[in-house]
């Protein structure tokens, strides 16, 4: 009994070596103590006034249209980051590195870049506003800006979550061949034995784009007219409550934004672990 409760604690101790300890602080220090820092300020404030400053009309617009035009970017760039993924992994053609690092451009250029960028070629007189116009589509200062310039900035993060796991399948191409082998065409090889292990990664791509466009602000204040109740969405308006020097404001509406994105993670991660355990 001696012996064991004399190792234990020196295992205990071996685990919390000092990459644990450098880990930990760097995630407290970067991760855990602004967001503590942010809810703490919100919580100066009393849950009366949190929940009216939470459920102001113009901040329950902002919502719905930050989680409306986040969710059907999400759901644009899932199938189309697939494929993109697929074509890049799959077949090789001429280009295809240049392609490839194209991909990455929404992580290296300045969201106000591309925002100024969106708002151009989508104006009236745009190379592509030019050309919806006539048929009654108008996307710049529109809600439909914001939900553009969302599918342009979370676009990458299907991709290069979903590239990796197909990279991995094409070295190990004996299931699929072994599908085929026994009968099933292209399409149910994809469906029955491709994409059940693609699920999870292309899960996690759909919720890290859904909360990159959640928080998204530069592109979107650019291309968009932050009017309430027409294309005014959250991470706009907490500028707008500091720029008022509301900044109680400005931080409960944050701590909602980063609810919202907690909600989303936690369910997609939730599914993740529910689908390994039963699928």
């Amino acid at each position: 009994m001696g012996l064991t409760l004399t190792t234990r604690p020196a295992g205990l101790l071996r685990h919390f070596s000092w990459p644990w300890a450098v880990t930990l602080g760097y995630l407290g220090v970067m991760l855990l103590l602004p967001t503590l820092a942010l809810i703490a300020k919100a919580g100066t404030e009393t849950p009366a006034d949190i929940w009216r400053i939470a459920t102001d009309p113009v901040a329950v617009s902002a919502y719905q249209v930050t989680v409306g035009a986040s969710l059907a970017a999400a759901l644009v760039n899932t199938p189309f980051g697939v494929l993109v993924a697929w074509v890049l992994v799959r077949y090789p053609f001429p280009g295809r590195r240049v392609v490839d690092a194209l991909v990455d451009l929404p992580f290296a250029l300045p969201t106000s870049v591309a925002g100024l960028t969106l708002a151009t070629i989508y104006s009236d007189t745009g190379w592509l506003g030019s050309l919806l116009a006539p048929l009654g589509i108008k996307v710049s200062f529109t809600v439909y800006g914001v939900f553009v310039a969302l599918v342009f900035i979370s676009l990458p993060f299907v991709i290069r979550t979903v590239q990796p796991v197909l990279q991995e399948m094409q070295s190990e191409p004996e299931i699929e061949e072994a599908a085929r082998s026994l009968g099933a065409n292209a399409p149910q090889t994809f469906w029955r034995v491709t994409l059940p292990p693609l699920m999870p990664a292309i899960l996690t791509g759909f919720a890290l784009g859904f909360s990159r466009a959640v928080g998204e602000f530069g592109s979107v204040v650019i291309i968009a007219s932050g009017i309430p109740y027409k294309d005014l969405v959250a991470p706009v308006l907490v500028f707008q409550r500091l720029e008022q020097y509301d900044y109680s404001g400005a931080t409960v509406i944050g701590v909602v934004l980063i609810l919202i994105s907690l909600v989303v993670l936690l369910g997609i991660n939730l599914i993740q672990v529910w689908g390994k355990r039963y699928g």
